[in-house]
């Protein structure tokens, strides 16, 4: 049986590939049922119909040229109708009894009803089954109602309907198919925008740790070159500071960078993301570098969303780190978290003893841009400028609740 059914598949598929190879083998079937049907009595003896009539010539031509019609039915159906239907027509006409050849008609409507639409298989069908019954009725020595008339309408409504019914599955199967396949680009482009989303975190991320130990390295470094020879204590203090700010840095880019790695590499590190948690220590980096950095927060049993709480942290490393390279030698920071309502307010003020930052896009940095990205990824607000009388200050507003939800605070 398996056997059978693997021999069965192959030819269907076969015939499935060679379309034409299969309306021909269709068009000799119906011959041969239109040729045996024409040997039937229909009259009979009245137990059923009796191999007893033999079909005139005429009514043989017209079999044959009804059933070659049908190896063209996919290419032209509408006129394979035609024909076939001129060809029944002639044969109720000149045929008493007439031979089944209206068999040719009712596959040829089938396949204009599976191959067009729904109003043209009712307008096709109706005048169909109109014109052959009427002339299988009007031209017919027997009476009207009889059976094989009857049977001509049945036909060619079943016909009709079926057709209609395969071309309904079939549309229904291609717009599953459809929406599989939509669904499918879909899925693929949502992959690719979280991925370009990942790796526009990791780019912030990055820059901002870059941004702020490099600067306090530079820092360091250049207080040790020019202490060197007069303050050696002073030197070595700012080479220890030195060593912490690139290890630190090493540490980060680390934790960050294991993001990046497969399933197959080592182990990244589990230590937690940086947030305001560890904000004195950040602090202190600049205190030790020859920033003055006062601070000021409420927000001490607030507990924010991990998100927020990054955002938050990377802020303030980057504006800090701003007015360290920017606002000169002599300036002061100060720092405030507050919690109003619902948002957290994270605000970075300097007195500017030096020139004010340049903007981002102007300078070639990415220091601004990158904040606004992050505040601006949580549905909040960011604000920069020059202060007035001289400064700058940089003020975050970020939601205790983000986009996705995550960590909804009371």
């Amino acid at each position: 049986m398996p056997a059978q059914g693997n021999a069965l598949a192959r030819c269907r598929d076969r015939l499935r590939a060679h379309p034409l190879a299969f309306d021909a083998l269709l068009a000799a079937a119906v011959l041969g049922a239109m040729v045996l049907g024409s040997f039937a009595d229909p009259h009979g003896d009245g137990a059923g119909p009796t191999f007893t009539r033999t079909p005139r010539p005429t009514s043989v031509l017209l079999m044959a040229a009804g059933a070659a019609a049908l190896a063209a039915r996919r290419r032209a159906p509408l006129r394979v109708l035609a024909v076939t239907g001129a060809i029944t027509v002639t044969e109720f006409v000149a045929g008493d009894p007439p031979a089944p050849v209206s068999m040719s008609a009712v596959v040829a409507l089938y396949t204009v009803a599976s191959r067009t639409d729904r109003p043209t298989t009712w307008r096709v069908g109706l005048a169909t089954m109109t014109v052959l019954t009427a002339a299988a009725m009007f031209f017919g020595s027997s009476p009207w109602y009889t059976q094989q008339n009857l049977g001509v309408f049945a036909w060619t409504g079943m016909a009709a309907a079926a057709g209609d019914a395969v071309r309904s599955r079939r549309a229904f199967v291609d717009a599953i198919r459809e929406r599989a396949e939509r669904a499918e680009r879909t899925r693929e482009e949502e992959a690719r925008r979280r991925v370009a989303e990942e790796r526009l975190r990791i780019a912030r991320d990055l820059h901002d740790v870059v941004a702020h130990h490099i600067a306090l390295v530079n820092v360091q470094a250049g207080v040790a070159a020019h202490v060197m020879d007069r303050r050696p204590d002073q030197a070595k203090e700012a080479l220890a500071h030195v060593r912490e700010a690139s290890r630190s840095a090493l540490d980060e880019l680390r934790a960050t960078v294991g993001l990046l790695r497969q399933s197959g590499d080592p182990k990244a590190p589990t230590e937690p993301a940086p947030g305001l948690a560890v904000l004195d220590d950040l602090l202190d980096t600049f205190r030790h570098a020859g920033l003055p950095v006062r601070l000021a927060r409420t927000d001490h049993d607030t507990h924010l969303p991990a998100a927020v709480d990054l955002a938050a942290y990377r802020i303030i490393q980057e504006a800090l780190t701003n007015v360290r390279k920017h606002a000169g030698a002599d300036a002061t920071a100060e720092v405030s978290v507050l919690r109003v309502g619902r948002t957290v307010e994270v605000t970075v003020l300097d007195d500017g003893g030096g020139p004010a930052p340049a903007p981002a896009d102007t300078a070639g940095g990415h220091g601004l841009v990158g904040m606004r990205e992050r505040v601006t990824a949580l549905g909040g607000a960011l604000t920069t400028g020059p202060r007035y009388g001289g400064g700058f200050r940089v003020q975050a507003i970020l939601p205790l609740t983000t986009r996705s939800g995550e960590d909804l605070v009371p």
